[in-house]
């Protein structure tokens, strides 16, 4: 009997009120203490505020970079190109309808990573200079 009434009375707990004389424990300034910013109604400290001194987020020395460029460029790994059949033409139509890559990448460039075993020809797409040596070694031509 005891135990229930407890949980009763932790269910409906009063909020408390403030300002309302000494004998309620939060008069008179009602926990806020004297005077200060803090003190004040309407006032309020932003987030992360050190008191005037020099915020931490101000302090430590900021690093790293994130170039929009990255949205637009892509870069094609040999590997990738592999699943196109011999003597294809790829180009970016074909490498977006194959889901290589999005339709919002404006720039494409074909570097060396992997192998490739079938010669295709690349059409419209820049090549890096170890991509164009591997391509042009299994009989495939690169095209501007």
């Amino acid at each position: 009997m005891y135990l229930n009434t407890v949980f009763k009375c932790c269910r409906n707990k009063k909020k408390k009120r403030l300002g309302r004389g000494i004998g309620s424990g939060l008069g008179k300034t009602s926990g806020r203490g004297h005077k200060g910013q803090k003190s004040r109604t309407g006032s309020s400290i932003r987030k992360g505020f050190e008191g005037g001194q020099t915020p931490f987020y101000r302090r430590i020395p900021k690093f790293g970079f994130i170039s929009r460029k990255k949205k637009y460029q892509k870069e094609v790994r040999l590997s990738e190109l592999s699943l196109f059949k011999k003597n294809e033409i790829v180009d970016f139509k074909k490498l977006i309808k194959s889901n290589i890559i999005n339709e919002s990448i404006r720039n494409v460039k074909v570097i060396s990573s992997g192998m490739i075993n079938i010669p295709i020809i690349i059409k419209g797409i820049s090549v890096t200079k170890g991509a164009r040596v591997i391509i042009e070694s299994c009989g495939g031509k690169i095209e501007d």
